[in-house]
C-alpha cells in the first residue's frame, strides 16, 4: 500500500531523515519507535507532505504522491492525526467531526460516517453538543482520531496518539487502534510507548539519528541493540 524509498527530508534546509526505506502493506499496524529527535514524526509528515523532501520517492498504492499537497493526499485517502491531539476546543464534539468531512460533498454519507463514528466512540454520541475542551485528554484524543476517521481513509497516520495519558486512557487508545485496524485501515502509528506499539504492530521500524537502525516483527524488543538505541549502550 506505502512504499518509501531512499528518502531524504527536513525543515529550512535541515536534513532530519536519511535514505529511509519503508513499506507498509494493506491493512497492517506499522509502528514506528525510537528515542527522541530521531525522526519518528518527520516520516510521518514527510508522508503527509508537511516538510520539505529533498530526495526519494513515496508512493502509495502504486502512485508517486512524493510531491502531492497535502489536500490532495487526504482525496487519495490518507488521514493524519498530529501530536497534541489539535482539535478545535471551541467547537463542539459534533462541530469537530464534522469538520473532518470537509472533503465529503454528499450530505448523506457525512451522516452515515458520523454515526459510524458514534457507534465506534458511543461516549461522543453522548457528547455531541458539549464543547470539545470539556473532553479528558483520553476523549479529546479519540475525538481526534474521530475526526480523521470521518474522511474515511484507507491510511491512517497517528503521532503520539499515547501522549499525556493516563494508563488507563492508553489502554483504551491502543484498544481502539486495533479496533479501528480490523474494519480494514492500514495504521502507521508513531509512539514513545515501544511496548505498546510493538504489541499491537505487524511490523515496527526502529528509527536512530534519522535512519532505519532496525525493522522487524514483535521480537524485535528482544533485540540487544534496542538498549543502544535508547540507553546509547
Amino acid at each position: 500500500m506505502l512504499q518509501i524509498q531512499k528518502l531524504e527530508s527536513g525543515y529550512d534546509n535541515n536534513k532530519i531523515l536519511h535514505e529511509i526505506d519503508f513499506q507498509a502493506d494493506p491493512g497492517q499496524i506499522i509502528a514506528i519507535i525510537g528515542p527522541n529527535g530521531a525522526g519518528k514524526s518527520t516520516l510521518l509528515k514527510s508522508i503527509f507532505n508537511l516538510c520539505e523532501i529533498y530526495s526519494g520517492e513515496i508512493n502509495f498504492r502504486n502512485k508517486n504522491i512524493t510531491k502531492l499537497p497535502t489536500y490532495d493526499l487526504i482525496y487519495e485517502g490518507i488521514s493524519y492525526v498530529p501530536q497534541g491531539r489539535q482539535i478545535f476546543s471551541d467547537l463542539t464534539v459534533k462541530e469537530n467531526l464534522e469538520m473532518g468531512a470537509f472533503i465529503i460533498k454528499d450530505k448523506e454519507v457525512i451522516k452515515r460516517n458520523l454515526n459510524m463514528i458514534f457507534d465506534k466512540f458511543p461516549f461522543l454520541r453522548e457528547k455531541k453538543e458539549d464543547y470539545a475542551f470539556t473532553l479528558s485528554g483520553g476523549q479529546q484524543q479519540m475525538l481526534a482520531i474521530g475526526r480523521a476517521l470521518m474522511q474515511s481513509p484507507k491510511l491512517l497516520l497517528l503521532d503520539e496518539p499515547s501522549l499525556g495519558l493516563s494508563p488507563k486512557s492508553m489502554r483504551e487508545i491502543f484498544d481502539k487502534i486495533k479496533e479501528i485496524n480490523k474494519t480494514g485501515v492500514t495504521i502507521i502509528i508513531v509512539e514513545q510507548n515501544a511496548k505498546q506499539a510493538v504489541n499491537i504492530a505487524n511490523k515496527t521500524y526502529v528509527l536512530e539519528d534519522g535512519k532505519v537502525a532496525l525493522h522487524g516483527g514483535k521480537e524485535i524488543l528482544k533485540d540487544e541493540r534496542i538498549k543502544d538505541i535508547y540507553f546509547g549502550g
